[in-house]
Protein backbone atom coordinates (compact mmCIF):
# COMPACT_ATOMS: atom_id res chain seq x y z
CA UNK A 1 0.00 0.00 0.00
CA UNK A 2 1.24 3.42 -1.47
CA UNK A 3 -0.10 5.79 1.38
CA UNK A 4 1.05 7.74 3.54
CA UNK A 5 1.85 10.91 5.59
CA UNK A 6 3.85 13.52 3.74
CA UNK A 7 5.79 16.58 5.79
CA UNK A 8 5.41 20.18 4.53
CA UNK A 9 7.11 21.41 1.89
CA UNK A 10 9.52 24.31 0.89
CA UNK A 11 10.17 25.88 -2.36
CA UNK A 12 13.78 24.43 -3.38
CA UNK A 13 16.09 24.17 -6.12
CA UNK A 14 14.99 21.94 -9.58
CA UNK A 15 17.89 19.68 -8.81
CA UNK A 16 19.09 18.13 -12.58
CA UNK A 17 18.92 14.63 -12.95
CA UNK A 18 22.58 13.36 -11.72
CA UNK A 19 24.60 15.42 -9.04
CA UNK A 20 27.09 15.21 -11.29
CA UNK A 21 29.56 18.09 -12.31
CA UNK A 22 27.29 20.29 -14.77
CA UNK A 23 27.09 23.26 -16.99
CA UNK A 24 23.70 24.94 -16.26
CA UNK A 25 22.33 26.46 -19.59
CA UNK A 26 20.12 28.56 -16.83
CA UNK A 27 20.96 29.15 -13.33
CA UNK A 28 18.63 31.42 -11.29
CA UNK A 29 19.53 31.83 -7.59
CA UNK A 30 17.34 33.67 -4.61
CA UNK A 31 15.34 35.17 -7.36
CA UNK A 32 12.58 37.05 -5.53
CA UNK A 33 10.32 39.95 -7.27
CA UNK A 34 7.49 41.64 -6.66
CA UNK A 35 5.02 44.62 -9.28
CA UNK A 36 4.12 46.71 -6.03
CA UNK A 37 2.65 45.05 -3.00
CA UNK A 38 2.09 42.01 -4.92
CA UNK A 39 5.06 39.40 -4.88
CA UNK A 40 5.04 37.63 -7.95
CA UNK A 41 7.84 35.12 -7.23
CA UNK A 42 9.53 34.47 -4.01
CA UNK A 43 12.77 32.35 -2.78
CA UNK A 44 13.14 30.86 -6.25
CA UNK A 45 16.01 28.50 -7.42
CA UNK A 46 16.06 26.92 -10.43
CA UNK A 47 18.18 25.35 -13.30
CA UNK A 48 18.21 23.98 -17.17
CA UNK A 49 20.77 22.02 -18.07
CA UNK A 50 21.74 21.68 -22.34
CA UNK A 51 19.60 19.12 -23.90
CA UNK A 52 16.86 19.36 -21.40
CA UNK A 53 13.65 20.45 -21.48
CA UNK A 54 12.16 21.93 -18.06
CA UNK A 55 8.66 23.51 -17.85
CA UNK A 56 7.36 25.83 -15.51
CA UNK A 57 3.93 24.74 -15.00
CA UNK A 58 0.77 26.22 -12.86
CA UNK A 59 -2.09 28.00 -12.77
CA UNK A 60 -2.55 31.81 -13.87
CA UNK A 61 -0.95 34.18 -12.13
CA UNK A 62 1.59 31.65 -10.03
CA UNK A 63 4.71 33.62 -11.02
CA UNK A 64 5.73 31.19 -13.86
CA UNK A 65 5.81 33.92 -16.64
CA UNK A 66 7.52 36.04 -14.49
CA UNK A 67 10.23 33.75 -14.16
CA UNK A 68 10.34 33.70 -17.62
CA UNK A 69 11.08 37.27 -18.22
CA UNK A 70 13.38 37.54 -15.57
CA UNK A 71 15.48 35.31 -17.85
CA UNK A 72 14.99 36.64 -20.80
CA UNK A 73 15.89 40.00 -19.22
CA UNK A 74 12.42 41.37 -19.85
CA UNK A 75 11.52 42.59 -16.02
CA UNK A 76 14.66 44.14 -14.41
CA UNK A 77 15.78 41.50 -11.44
CA UNK A 78 15.00 42.65 -7.76
CA UNK A 79 16.96 39.98 -5.87
CA UNK A 80 19.26 37.39 -6.96
CA UNK A 81 21.11 36.38 -10.01
CA UNK A 82 20.71 35.37 -13.62
CA UNK A 83 23.26 33.50 -15.10
CA UNK A 84 22.87 31.89 -18.58
CA UNK A 85 25.57 29.72 -20.29
CA UNK A 86 27.85 29.91 -17.14
CA UNK A 87 27.94 34.03 -17.70
CA UNK A 88 26.81 36.80 -15.28
CA UNK A 89 23.14 38.64 -16.32
CA UNK A 90 21.53 39.93 -14.20
CA UNK A 91 22.48 40.58 -10.34
CA UNK A 92 20.13 42.95 -7.96
CA UNK A 93 23.09 43.28 -5.63
CA UNK A 94 25.55 44.57 -8.07
CA UNK A 95 23.00 46.33 -10.47
CA UNK A 96 23.40 44.21 -13.57
CA UNK A 97 21.52 43.92 -15.85
CA UNK A 98 22.39 42.72 -19.75
CA UNK A 99 19.40 43.63 -21.86
CA UNK A 100 17.49 40.65 -23.75
CA UNK A 101 19.21 41.82 -26.87
CA UNK A 102 22.83 40.15 -25.84
CA UNK A 103 21.59 37.48 -23.95
CA UNK A 104 21.65 35.19 -26.57
CA UNK A 105 18.49 33.40 -25.54
CA UNK A 106 15.80 32.45 -28.17
CA UNK A 107 12.43 33.19 -27.77
CA UNK A 108 9.29 31.93 -28.52
CA UNK A 109 5.49 33.25 -27.40
CA UNK A 110 1.96 31.93 -27.79
CA UNK A 111 2.05 34.57 -31.07
CA UNK A 112 4.24 33.84 -33.83
CA UNK A 113 5.10 37.90 -34.43
CA UNK A 114 6.37 37.15 -37.64
CA UNK A 115 7.65 40.01 -39.98
CA UNK A 116 4.83 40.18 -42.46
CA UNK A 117 6.79 41.99 -45.25
CA UNK A 118 9.93 39.13 -45.04
CA UNK A 119 9.62 35.69 -46.68
CA UNK A 120 9.59 32.66 -44.31
CA UNK A 121 13.35 32.00 -45.13
CA UNK A 122 13.95 35.78 -44.65
CA UNK A 123 12.13 35.59 -41.58
CA UNK A 124 14.10 32.35 -39.85
CA UNK A 125 17.44 34.07 -41.30
CA UNK A 126 16.86 38.01 -40.01
CA UNK A 127 19.12 37.37 -36.39
CA UNK A 128 21.78 36.02 -38.50
CA UNK A 129 23.78 39.21 -40.00
CA UNK A 130 27.02 37.62 -38.49
CA UNK A 131 27.10 35.09 -41.41
CA UNK A 132 27.21 35.43 -44.47
CA UNK A 133 24.64 35.48 -46.88
CA UNK A 134 24.70 31.96 -48.45
CA UNK A 135 25.68 30.62 -44.90
CA UNK A 136 22.45 32.24 -43.37
CA UNK A 137 20.42 30.98 -46.43
CA UNK A 138 21.60 27.64 -45.38
CA UNK A 139 20.92 27.44 -42.10
CA UNK A 140 17.67 28.99 -42.45
CA UNK A 141 16.89 25.82 -45.17
CA UNK A 142 17.86 23.29 -42.40
CA UNK A 143 15.61 24.38 -39.88
CA UNK A 144 12.77 24.75 -42.35
CA UNK A 145 13.43 21.36 -43.45
CA UNK A 146 14.11 19.50 -39.80
CA UNK A 147 10.29 21.33 -39.07
CA UNK A 148 8.52 20.27 -42.41
CA UNK A 149 8.10 23.85 -44.10
CA UNK A 150 10.84 23.75 -46.27
CA UNK A 151 8.83 23.90 -49.34
CA UNK A 152 7.35 27.25 -47.53
CA UNK A 153 10.38 28.93 -47.68
CA UNK A 154 9.46 32.10 -50.33
CA UNK A 155 6.32 32.04 -48.76
CA UNK A 156 4.92 35.25 -46.81
CA UNK A 157 3.40 34.66 -43.44
CA UNK A 158 -0.33 35.73 -43.77
CA UNK A 159 -0.12 32.84 -46.18
CA UNK A 160 0.73 29.81 -43.55
CA UNK A 161 -2.03 28.26 -41.21
CA UNK A 162 -1.21 29.46 -37.06
CA UNK A 163 0.53 25.99 -36.48
CA UNK A 164 2.94 26.77 -39.85
CA UNK A 165 3.66 30.07 -38.12
CA UNK A 166 4.41 28.82 -34.82
CA UNK A 167 7.32 26.24 -36.66
CA UNK A 168 8.71 29.07 -38.59
CA UNK A 169 8.59 31.09 -35.26
CA UNK A 170 10.38 27.94 -33.91
CA UNK A 171 12.95 27.56 -37.02
CA UNK A 172 13.83 31.49 -36.22
CA UNK A 173 14.52 31.13 -32.41
CA UNK A 174 16.43 28.32 -33.16
CA UNK A 175 18.50 29.85 -36.03
CA UNK A 176 21.02 31.67 -33.87
CA UNK A 177 22.23 28.37 -31.85
CA UNK A 178 21.09 29.85 -28.72
CA UNK A 179 21.92 27.65 -25.69
CA UNK A 180 18.90 28.31 -23.95
CA UNK A 181 15.51 28.50 -25.57
CA UNK A 182 12.76 30.48 -23.86
CA UNK A 183 8.92 29.12 -24.48
CA UNK A 184 5.83 30.91 -23.35
CA UNK A 185 2.52 29.21 -23.66
CA UNK A 186 3.83 28.74 -27.35
CA UNK A 187 0.75 26.47 -28.11
CA UNK A 188 -1.99 27.68 -25.81
CA UNK A 189 -3.80 29.32 -29.38
CA UNK A 190 -3.88 26.19 -31.33
CA UNK A 191 -6.43 23.82 -31.75
CA UNK A 192 -6.40 20.64 -30.09
CA UNK A 193 -5.19 18.12 -32.90
CA UNK A 194 -2.97 20.95 -34.26
CA UNK A 195 -1.27 21.49 -31.20
CA UNK A 196 -0.15 17.95 -30.46
CA UNK A 197 1.14 17.63 -33.68
CA UNK A 198 3.16 21.19 -33.04
CA UNK A 199 4.35 19.98 -30.33
CA UNK A 200 5.56 16.41 -30.76
CA UNK A 201 7.24 18.81 -33.91
CA UNK A 202 8.66 20.94 -30.93
CA UNK A 203 9.86 18.55 -28.75
CA UNK A 204 11.51 17.00 -31.78
CA UNK A 205 13.57 19.73 -33.26
CA UNK A 206 14.97 20.80 -29.67
CA UNK A 207 16.08 16.92 -28.50
CA UNK A 208 18.02 17.05 -32.05
CA UNK A 209 19.45 20.94 -31.80
CA UNK A 210 20.41 20.03 -28.21
CA UNK A 211 19.19 23.30 -27.21
CA UNK A 212 18.49 23.68 -23.29
CA UNK A 213 14.93 24.73 -22.54
CA UNK A 214 12.50 26.27 -20.31
CA UNK A 215 8.54 26.17 -21.06
CA UNK A 216 5.74 28.16 -19.35
CA UNK A 217 2.32 25.93 -19.43
CA UNK A 218 -0.76 25.52 -17.38
CA UNK A 219 -1.45 22.75 -19.18
CA UNK A 220 -0.15 19.65 -16.80
CA UNK A 221 -0.74 17.05 -19.98
CA UNK A 222 1.46 19.15 -22.36
CA UNK A 223 3.75 19.59 -19.55
CA UNK A 224 4.04 16.03 -18.63
CA UNK A 225 4.66 15.27 -22.87
CA UNK A 226 7.35 17.78 -23.64
CA UNK A 227 9.60 17.87 -19.89
CA UNK A 228 12.67 15.36 -18.86
CA UNK A 229 11.79 17.96 -15.55
CA UNK A 230 8.63 20.12 -14.15
CA UNK A 231 8.36 23.00 -11.56
CA UNK A 232 5.03 23.26 -10.15
CA UNK A 233 4.48 26.64 -8.69
CA UNK A 234 1.63 28.20 -6.31
CA UNK A 235 1.67 31.82 -4.99
CA UNK A 236 5.24 32.42 -6.80
CA UNK A 237 7.25 29.06 -4.88
CA UNK A 238 7.75 25.88 -6.55
CA UNK A 239 5.95 23.63 -4.51
CA UNK A 240 7.43 20.42 -5.82
CA UNK A 241 9.91 19.86 -9.01
CA UNK A 242 11.82 16.53 -10.64
CA UNK A 243 10.82 14.22 -13.26
CA UNK A 244 7.36 14.10 -14.56
CA UNK A 245 6.37 10.32 -12.85
CA UNK A 246 7.61 11.90 -9.50
CA UNK A 247 5.66 14.73 -9.24
CA UNK A 248 2.39 12.04 -10.49
CA UNK A 249 3.38 9.21 -8.23
CA UNK A 250 5.29 10.97 -5.33
CA UNK A 251 3.29 14.54 -4.52
CA UNK A 252 4.93 16.00 -1.64
CA UNK A 253 1.38 18.17 -1.04
CA UNK A 254 -2.13 18.20 -2.21
CA UNK A 255 -1.96 20.75 -4.15
CA UNK A 256 -0.09 18.15 -6.62
CA UNK A 257 -2.25 16.01 -6.39
CA UNK A 258 -5.37 18.32 -7.62
CA UNK A 259 -3.37 20.22 -10.37
CA UNK A 260 -2.78 16.85 -12.43
CA UNK A 261 -6.47 15.42 -12.39
CA UNK A 262 -9.91 15.14 -11.15
CA UNK A 263 -9.68 13.39 -7.76
CA UNK A 264 -11.72 11.81 -5.02
CA UNK A 265 -11.40 13.10 -1.31
CA UNK A 266 -12.33 11.02 1.51
CA UNK A 267 -11.90 12.68 5.14
CA UNK A 268 -11.47 10.81 8.31
CA UNK A 269 -9.19 10.22 11.31
CA UNK A 270 -6.82 7.41 12.37
CA UNK A 271 -7.50 4.91 14.59
CA UNK A 272 -5.50 2.17 15.42
CA UNK A 273 -2.61 3.06 12.67
CA UNK A 274 -5.69 3.27 9.46
CA UNK A 275 -7.95 4.94 8.31
CA UNK A 276 -11.91 3.24 7.90
CA UNK A 277 -12.80 4.84 4.60
CA UNK A 278 -15.94 3.94 2.24
CA UNK A 279 -13.06 2.26 -0.13
CA UNK A 280 -12.00 -0.21 2.89
CA UNK A 281 -9.55 0.71 5.50
CA UNK A 282 -6.46 2.21 4.56
CA UNK A 283 -2.98 2.33 6.20
CA UNK A 284 -1.24 5.56 7.82
CA UNK A 285 1.42 4.16 9.93
CA UNK A 286 3.41 5.93 12.27
CA UNK A 287 1.12 8.72 12.90
CA UNK A 288 -0.75 8.87 16.35
CA UNK A 289 -4.14 8.15 16.81
CA UNK A 290 -7.05 10.69 16.64
CA UNK A 291 -5.15 12.34 13.51
CA UNK A 292 -7.26 13.98 10.96
CA UNK A 293 -6.37 13.04 7.77
CA UNK A 294 -6.90 13.93 4.27
CA UNK A 295 -7.34 10.93 1.48
CA UNK A 296 -7.15 11.75 -2.23
CA UNK A 297 -7.84 9.14 -4.33
CA UNK A 298 -7.22 9.46 -8.27
CA UNK A 299 -10.85 8.20 -10.15
CA UNK A 300 -8.15 5.88 -12.70
CA UNK A 301 -6.81 4.18 -8.71
CA UNK A 302 -10.58 2.76 -9.29
CA UNK A 303 -11.44 -0.47 -10.49
CA UNK A 304 -15.34 -1.31 -10.36
CA UNK A 305 -16.40 -4.95 -10.87
CA UNK A 306 -20.04 -5.53 -11.65
CA UNK A 307 -22.22 -7.85 -9.04
CA UNK A 308 -25.73 -9.26 -10.29
CA UNK A 309 -28.11 -7.26 -12.11
CA UNK A 310 -29.51 -4.20 -11.41
CA UNK A 311 -31.21 -3.27 -8.82
CA UNK A 312 -34.20 -0.98 -8.06
CA UNK A 313 -33.32 0.27 -5.05
CA UNK A 314 -29.77 -0.82 -4.83
CA UNK A 315 -28.90 -1.03 -0.91
CA UNK A 316 -24.74 -1.20 -1.96
CA UNK A 317 -22.54 0.74 -3.93
CA UNK A 318 -23.76 0.93 -7.28
CA UNK A 319 -23.53 2.93 -10.53
CA UNK A 320 -25.34 6.24 -10.70
CA UNK A 321 -23.93 7.55 -14.49
CA UNK A 322 -21.90 5.92 -17.03
CA UNK A 323 -20.53 8.30 -19.76
CA UNK A 324 -17.82 7.33 -22.67
CA UNK A 325 -15.15 10.39 -23.08
CA UNK A 326 -13.30 8.66 -26.12
CA UNK A 327 -10.14 6.45 -24.96
CA UNK A 328 -11.71 6.07 -21.52
CA UNK A 329 -14.99 5.68 -19.54
CA UNK A 330 -15.99 7.86 -16.32
CA UNK A 331 -18.33 6.52 -13.93
CA UNK A 332 -20.25 8.18 -11.13
CA UNK A 333 -20.60 5.81 -8.17
CA UNK A 334 -22.60 5.66 -4.91
CA UNK A 335 -19.98 4.03 -2.72
CA UNK A 336 -21.59 2.64 0.36
CA UNK A 337 -19.43 2.27 3.51
CA UNK A 338 -20.02 -0.36 6.05
CA UNK A 339 -21.85 2.25 9.11
CA UNK A 340 -24.51 2.85 6.11
CA UNK A 341 -23.01 6.29 4.91
CA UNK A 342 -22.97 6.62 1.34
CA UNK A 343 -20.18 8.87 -0.97
CA UNK A 344 -20.20 10.18 -4.20
CA UNK A 345 -17.33 9.20 -6.39
CA UNK A 346 -15.25 9.47 -9.67
CA UNK A 347 -14.16 5.81 -11.02
CA UNK A 348 -12.18 6.15 -14.79
CA UNK A 349 -12.13 2.70 -16.87
CA UNK A 350 -10.12 2.41 -19.75
CA UNK A 351 -11.88 1.60 -22.66
CA UNK A 352 -15.78 1.27 -22.98
CA UNK A 353 -16.99 0.36 -19.95
CA UNK A 354 -20.70 1.59 -19.25
CA UNK A 355 -22.38 -0.51 -16.59
CA UNK A 356 -26.47 0.38 -16.36
CA UNK A 357 -27.39 2.81 -13.69
CA UNK A 358 -28.22 1.07 -10.06
CA UNK A 359 -25.51 -1.68 -11.21
CA UNK A 360 -23.95 -2.94 -8.44
CA UNK A 361 -20.74 -2.91 -8.20
CA UNK A 362 -17.41 -3.48 -6.04
CA UNK A 363 -14.59 -1.06 -5.77
CA UNK A 364 -11.26 -2.30 -5.88
CA UNK A 365 -7.65 0.50 -4.98
CA UNK A 366 -4.41 0.95 -7.18
CA UNK A 367 -2.99 1.83 -3.81
CA UNK A 368 -0.48 3.87 -5.86
CA UNK A 369 -2.77 6.38 -6.39
CA UNK A 370 -3.55 6.49 -3.30
CA UNK A 371 -2.57 9.75 -1.25
CA UNK A 372 -2.99 10.79 2.41
CA UNK A 373 -2.18 14.34 3.64
CA UNK A 374 -2.89 15.95 6.94
CA UNK A 375 -6.48 17.53 7.23
CA UNK A 376 -7.68 19.97 8.68
CA UNK A 377 -7.63 20.69 12.49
Amino acid sequence: MATQMLPEHRSRPVEPASSAERHDVLAMRDIRHAFGGLVAVDDVELDVRPHEVVCLLGPSGCGKTTLLRLAAGLETLQRGEVRIDGQLMAQAAGGRQVPPEHRNVGLMFQESALFPHLTVLENVTFGLDGLAPRERARRGRELLERLGMLDYAQTYPHMLSGGQQQRVALARALAPAPPLMLLDEPFSGLDTRLRDQIRDDTLHALKEVGTGTLLVTHDPEEAMFMADRIALMRHGRIVQAGPPVELYCHPVDPFVVHFFGDVNRLDGVVEGGHVDTVVGPIDVPDTPDGTPVQILVRPEAIHLVPLGEPMEVPDTSHVMVSRLLGRTSLIHVCAHARDGSEVHMHSRMPGVFLPPENQPVTLQLDWSQVFVFPGAG
